[in-house]
């Protein structure tokens, strides 16, 4: 029989992906009800503070290697995250996607951001005299468009292997085809430790994105989830990819 920690340790990851999963409910066959079920933990997560994903200062690669302005940028599920100001700081109009009602008010609430309530299929939170707008609901229901820049730091990783390749074709919908992308993905050994968030490898980016460049990456096992260490995992490459 398997020891009670093995239990809870499986459990938690299975619930994990379960979150994960829901954040972005994806155009997998069931009613609307089983999407509303599967969507109930990732906003527990929110009621309940649990967002260790999220990064208070923003992403240092966002900020190293992002190079241009005056874009209209699409950030999927993009929780409260500081980029998305320092992407309007840079010249951008910022579009951002989010399920969870919750992380979209703190968004403004903490940068003291007013904001208008625009009614549609998702919410829309349009910032006042600001060039930031937040669509809150399901990505795979966000219709708005077209983007000419994408940037994603933690909505790819965030999704298990079955909804990555809908999640790449559903946002190549919105962009138009000389679109500049910044990617922020992870790589480590899933033998290991298994996500969220997830590996996933340069071929799986490729076959989504076949033009982007891998120009950097670095050991951030530091900054990893304690879970991964606990499990044993000594290296967590986090790689950038750019469009050329």
């Amino acid at each position: 029989m398997k020891g009670a920690e093995q239990r809870v340790s499986e459990e938690a990851q299975a619930a994990d992906i379960a979150i994960i999963g829901a954040g972005i409910a994806g155009p997998a066959p069931g009613h609307d009800s089983d999407r509303l079920q599967e969507s109930e933990p990732w906003i527990e997560r929110w009621q309940e503070g649990r967002t260790g994903w999220h990064e208070a200062t923003g992403n240092a690669n966002l900020k190293t290697y992002w190079n241009v302005s005056g874009k209209r940028v699409l950030v999927p599920l993009c929780g409260k995250t500081q980029d998305l100001v320092w992407l309007e700081q840079q010249g951008n109009k910022v579009t951002g996607v989010e399920l969870s009602e919750i992380a979209v008010e703190a968004f403004f609430a903490e940068n003291k951001i007013e904001y208008t309530l625009v009614a549609g299929p998702l919410t829309a939170y349009k910032a006042k005299g600001r060039s930031i707008t937040i669509y809150c609901g399901d990505y795979f229901e966000f219709r708005e468009g077209p983007f000419d820049a994408h940037y994603d730091r933690g909505a790819l990783i965030a999704l298990p292997a079955a909804l990555r390749r809908s999640y790449a074709e559903h946002t190549g919908s919105l962009l138009v085809s000389n679109a500049t992308q910044l990617i922020v993905s992870l790589e480590y050994d899933e033998s290991i430790a298994t996500g969220p968030p997830f590996s996933v490898t340069a071929d799986e980016i490729l076959a989504y994105w076949p033009d982007l460049q891998r120009i950097a990456a670095h050991d951030d096992i530091a900054n990893g989830p304690p879970k991964f260490r606990a499990a044993g995992l000594q290296e967590m490459i986090e790689v950038v990819w750019r469009s050329p």
